[in-house]
């Protein structure tokens, strides 16, 4: 199982530009800028490589539901309460758009140039004269001013001000430039401004004229710039997004080079479906055209029958390319019981990996083992080996000023996710888990682990849905081996985001999401400030002056070998904290699809279900 959830999406889908190359951006105007080095694509550039320039435009794509997500209560995707429409990214535009065939750098697109200082402190970007919004009215600056400032306000989700902490200021310089003044050099900044999303001052106006406070909209339609209107939906159960028909790119005296081979079809429609189950059914039945698998047991075994014999119906796993990232059972160091490293190393012990591999997942899986898997960025990247110079360099201030922040093993090899593969054994790592909890003070009597109070050692499992179940109770009979009472609480999606949005959890499955140049997104996910402000990524509660320092030196890296040291020290450091339970995560993108879908070859970096709807077409039966 290989968890997409939203609600550990914290980093929106625009924020999460792939990063690249070496070298610095020069303070020439251009369409692209690159973080390290030049980009890719000139000026100029017809279209990106991995997209069909020739793809016919028509129909109607269908998709399920992405996600977990059952039902939706808002279409505002930028505030913390409630629950957005799915597809509603489809309105809203950025100035640039990234490129998923390399990690670092961004075109124009509502900007036609992009100038960043030779300072790096500011980056100004000049608005295509054409660009409009889905009312007819033009995209200018202070419409790029006043979505960064409302995005930086309270009423937003609190993560952006997490994640645009560095940047200080947008500054309106005429009706169509802007500038936006960073408080620091840091080479990610314009590309993080750049893929900021845009949206009218208008969106939210009354007829009266009046404005609803931001926090408060929920189905008024959103003013974007983006290629696609809503033209219906049934709240909570479906929704129809059509092609806007005055849809700017669309009137453009010549194809605009970052939107040609996207968005090829005239209507999106999203179905919400109660459970996975049902939604397989519900794609045999010919109810939706793609849908991306997530669980190894159903695309072992459900992607059957007639349809598929027939080849109606296809199904595919494509290479994944993508940074892995971390997907875990996180323990919530808020809570007095996950506090001491010895216990959170003991409780990963108790998962059987290599057992749940084979008779769950149908060895579809590969282990985790970084915070950075399936990158060059992890510390395990070349095989286990002790800290590079670069590395050193590094972690030996931390260790000097911070000495209990910073573990004695981060200077070793980075050790492997524990595992039962021959000598070792269920059996015996147990027993290392024992030992451990001995060591924290917790010891086994009267039925049950007791600390030195006699107070149990008991915690609550909390997991947003069933699906999940037969994974938690092969990992809690090994937990009960050492005296360890669990209680597991599902509950339906948008309760499971209150809770995670107010941290009220012991444990939790959580999935970060991926991203090659892993930058200031990381302040939400790992930073001190994140942790106490409701809503953020930093779910775990990480605390640590060591951290927040590692995740400030990928942050203001200025070439990849600076950011492989940063990542990777940063790496070894939570690894060896124990912050998470590492589970796994797929090499492949399993995508099941109708035998009229057409695709283009894939990019080096892609989420499937984005692919799908961007650059997918269909072709009609004649």
């Amino acid at each position: 199982m290989f968890i997409t959830n939203p609600i550990r999406y914290r980093v929106l889908s625009w924020f999460l530009v792939l990063l690249a190359s070496a070298g610095g951006i020069n303070a020439q105007a251009a369409q692209g800028i690159s973080q390290y080095g030049k980009p890719k694509y000139l000026d100029g550039f017809s279209h990106f490589d991995y997209v069909n320039p020739n793809a016919p435009r028509g129909g109607t794509l269908t998709l399920p539901n992405p996600g977990q997500r059952t039902s939706f209560d808002k279409f505002n995707p930028f505030t913390l309460r409630g629950v957005s429409a799915p597809g509603i990214e489809l309105m809203f535009e950025s100035l640039a758009e990234g490129s998923a065939d390399e990690v670092s750098s961004i075109y124009g697109l509502l900007a036609e140039d992009i100038q960043v200082a030779a300072d790096h402190l500011s980056a100004t970007f000049r608005i295509r004269p054409e660009a409009k919004f889905s009312d007819g009215s033009p995209v200018l600056a202070a419409d790029v001013k006043h979505s960064f400032d409302v995005l930086m306000s309270g009423k937003a989700h609190p993560r952006y001000k997490t994640t645009f902490a560095d940047v200080k200021q947008a500054v309106v310089l005429s009706a169509r430039e802007v500038r936006f003044d960073f408080k620091n050099s840091n080479t990610e900044l314009p590309i993080m401004v750049g893929t900021l999303p845009i949206f009218s001052r208008n969106w939210g106006k009354a007829a009266d004229g009046s404005m609803i406070p931001f926090e408060k909209m929920a189905f008024e339609a959103p003013i974007g710039s983006g290629p696609y209107l809503i033209e219906s939906f049934k709240a909570g159960k479906s929704i129809v997004f059509k092609r806007n028909p005055q849809y700017w790119v669309d009137q453009l005296s010549k194809p605009l080079n970052v939107r040609v081979g996207f968005y090829n079809f005239d209507r999106v429609l999203y179905k919400l479906y109660s459970d996975d189950a049902v939604r397989l059914e519900a794609f045999k039945a010919g109810e939706f055209d793609a849908l991306v698998e997530y669980r190894a047991k159903i695309w072992a075994k459900g992607y059957v029958g007639s349809k598929f014999e027939n080849g109606l119906l296809l199904k595919k796993a494509f290479i994944n390319h993508n940074g892995a990232g971390m997907q875990g059972f996180a323990m919530n160091l808020r809570r007095p019981i996950f506090q001491d490293p010895r216990v959170r190393e003991a409780l990963g012990y108790a998962l059987d990996f290599e057992w749940l591999n084979r008779q769950i997942f149908f060895d579809q899986y590969g282990r985790i083992n970084s915070y950075f898997t399936n990158s060059d960025l992890s510390a395990n990247y070349d095989g286990p080996r002790k800290p590079t110079p670069a590395e050193l360099k590094l972690l030996l201030p931390l260790k000097a000023k911070y000495p209990q922040w910073v573990p004695d093993a981060v200077f070793g090899p980075m050790p492997p996710a524990p595992s039962t593969v021959p000598p070792s054994s269920l059996r015996k790592n147990l027993k290392k888990a024992r030992d451990l909890l001995a060591q924290a003070g917790w010891q086994y009597r009267d039925g049950a682990l007791r600390n030195m109070q006699g107070e149990p050692f008991r915690f609550e499992m909390v997991e947003d849905g069933p699906f999940f179940l037969r994974v938690i109770s092969a990992y809690i009979r090994n937990l009960e081996k050492l005296g360890v009472q669990v209680d597991i609480r599902t509950s339906d999606f948008a309760l499971h985001q209150k809770r995670m949005n107010d941290y009220d959890f012991d444990m939790t499955t959580i999935r970060f999401a991926d991203s090659q140049n892993p930058g200031n997104e990381l302040w939400d996910r790992f930073g001190s400030q994140a942790a106490k402000e409701k809503g953020s990524d930093n779910v775990i509660g990480v605390q640590s002056p060591v951290v927040d320092a590692l995740v400030n030196e990928v942050t203001k890296a200025q070439n990849r070998d600076e950011l492989r040291a940063a990542t990777r020290s940063l790496d070894r450091v939570l690894w060896n904290s124990y912050y998470v339970i590492p589970q796994w995560y797929n090499p492949t993108h399993r995508v099941a699809y109708r035998k009229e879908m057409r695709y283009p070859e894939p990019p080096l970096y892609y989420s499937a279900e984005p692919w799908i709807m961007q650059n997918w077409w269909k072709e009609e039966a004649p």
